[in-house]
């Protein structure tokens, strides 16, 4: 949270945290906001009512970072702000590296305290319409939930499309605008209400059939639901379809991993090559993001590293084509990760795996090959 009236300021400091080495979201000063995890202090123009809000903070929220900026390096002010409670003191405009390193700081301190967020935020985001976003977002959602036995949500993100409840049989009462417009409620016995769970313990906040919404007077309530739920879940799984509008930019903004999904063809690797750059260019770090090259088949009409040439980003997983698997899980409503031993599905047990084992999450034993049928399975729903 930034506590400053100079929307300069704000702009400012709001795009030095958005494009820093951990996945940020901005939360605007209001009910609940005093769980943030870092607070930002304006101290350049009425000092004393600065330090009060430093020593208020620090009482209210222990574990929390309180960073101070100020006009000059004073070194009275410094020592007034670290006798408040303040964490660090920068003159502005904080210089980058050095701000880098005192968040990262912030966020060791949270970590030792058992205060670190412990959710993980991946974003499925397409180079074109009909890339196979959903398909790869959603397996690899179910495949966190299965592997890794801790609480997953899947969100989808799309605008009237949304087709995530579909792919996975589940009919949802409420959808991802039911909790925009009822943020007073939102807590965790709300979220429960409003979602879906699916019978591999994926659980479901889907899209609405409004293609409306969410829309731009919903971004900043967008980026508060998304910090609720990586509290409550330790995985957060968005399929945001391929379009960037607000709530795609809140999205990414928040991402610990972006999953850029295309397709071997020259539109998809061109439309690829233009998101990456405007990802940089919004500030979200291009290091998050992961280039994945669905509907894979050799012989490829273009090799993979012309692919990355021409992107100028490496290819971080490939997942073949598979049409007829493909349809038979959507049509059925049970997902490739369920439905048996198929090359697709050992690739999203892979790609889902690596995720994991980089977290340090020791994967469940492979079970995909159980043995269960695509038949008995749909007769569950």
């Amino acid at each position: 949270m930034i506590l400053s009236a100079d929307d300069a300021f704000h702009t400012k400091v709001g795009a030095l945290l958005r494009s820093g080495p951990m996945p940020m979201s901005v939360v605007n000063e209001g009910p609940g906001s005093r769980k943030a995890d870092l607070f930002i202090i304006d101290a350049r123009h009425d000092v004393a009512a600065a330090m009060a809000r430093v020593e208020t903070l620090r009482a209210e929220s222990a574990n929390s970072g309180v960073f101070v900026v100020a006009r000059e390096p004073n070194p009275d002010l410094i020592l007034q702000s670290m006798r408040a409670g303040a964490n660090e003191f920068f003159t502005f405009p904080p210089p980058e590296e050095t701000f880098y390193e005192a968040i990262r700081r912030s966020a060791s301190r949270r970590t030792a305290a058992g205060q670190g967020q412990a959710a993980t935020t991946i974003v499925f985001f397409g180079a074109k319409g009909g890339a196979g976003t959903t398909t790869v977002a959603v397996n690899c959602a179910v495949e966190l939930a299965r592997l890794s036995g801790d609480r997953t949500v899947i969100i989808d993100l799309k605008t009237g499309l949304g087709e995530v409840g579909l792919f996975l049989g589940v009919r949802n009462r409420y959808s991802l605008v039911d909790a925009l417009d009822n943020m007073q409620r939102l807590d965790a016995e709300f979220l429960r209400e409003l979602v879906a769970k699916h019978k591999s313990g994926l659980e479901i906040l889907a899209g609405s059939d409004n293609f409306d919404r969410p829309n731009a007077a919903d971004g900043v309530t967008l980026e508060e639901i998304l910090r609720h739920l990586r509290e409550e879940y330790a995985y957060v799984v968005i399929d945001a379809g391929s379009q960037i509008n607000p709530g795609v930019v809140a999205a990414l903004y928040t991402a610990d991993t972006i999953g850029l999904v295309a397709n071997p063809d020259v539109p998809s690797i061109r439309n690829a090559q233009r998101l990456l750059d405007r990802i940089r260019q919004m500030g979200a770090s291009p290091d998050r993001v992961r280039l994945l090259l669905n509907r894979t088949a050799e012989p490829f009409p273009i090799p993979p590293a012309q692919i990355e040439a021409a992107v100028g980003h490496p290819i971080d997983h490939m997942f073949p084509s598979d049409y007829k698997t493909v349809s038979a899980a959507l049509n059925s409503g049970v997902p490739l990760a369920l439905t048996g031993n198929t090359p697709l599905a050992a690739q999203f047990d892979s790609f889902t795996r690596r995720i994991l084992e980089a977290e340090g999450v020791a994967p469940a034993a492979d079970s995909s090959g159980a043995g269960v049928s695509l038949s008995r399975l749909a007769s569950i729903w």
